[in-house]
């Protein structure tokens, strides 16, 4: 029987997997003393987002003595792929293209960004299509309104 991983996590989550992510095991001491410069939580706030992540198998706990070691259960490229693709099912597929620009004009970005986004767009107009098709039903979205370019 296969467990599946609950990858849908808050922005608090999120802040406890990244500290796990960059430290590989850590206590929950460790992660309350990373945090505590960026957030105000009580240690137990702390610990009640760790049993979350543990909960929805994201974080793997490891026993030593009364210490527990957490890890990561996920990979953080599976987990963003995981949420971005979520996202990205959830919108209008004529939309796709335009919040990936608005994503891009946004975001601080070095010019190894920029060469490596050149990259896969110059790949992907080997297989762009003149037209993407919307795939909402019927009162999900305004394609009426959406200009082709």
């Amino acid at each position: 029987m296969t467990t599946e991983i609950n990858t849908r996590i808050t922005e608090s989550e999120w802040e406890i997997m990244r500290v796990v992510w960059t430290l590989n095991k850590v206590t929950s001491k460790e992660i309350i003393e990373v945090l505590q410069e960026k957030k105000d939580w009580k240690p137990a706030t702390t610990k009640t987002f760790i049993g979350r992540l543990v909960k929805k198998r994201m974080l793997n706990t490891e026993s030593h003595g009364k210490r527990y070691i957490y890890s990561a259960a996920v990979s953080e490229d599976e987990t963003v792929k995981n949420v971005t693709n979520e996202f990205f099912d959830n919108i209008c597929s004529k939309d796709v293209g335009k919040t990936i620009a608005e994503m891009i004009s946004t975001s601080t970005l070095s010019f190894d960004d920029i060469d490596l986004l050149e990259e896969v767009i110059g790949k992907k107009k080997k297989t762009a299509v003149k037209e993407v098709k919307c795939n909402c039903l019927k009162g999900q979205c305004q394609c009426k309104n959406h200009h082709n370019h």
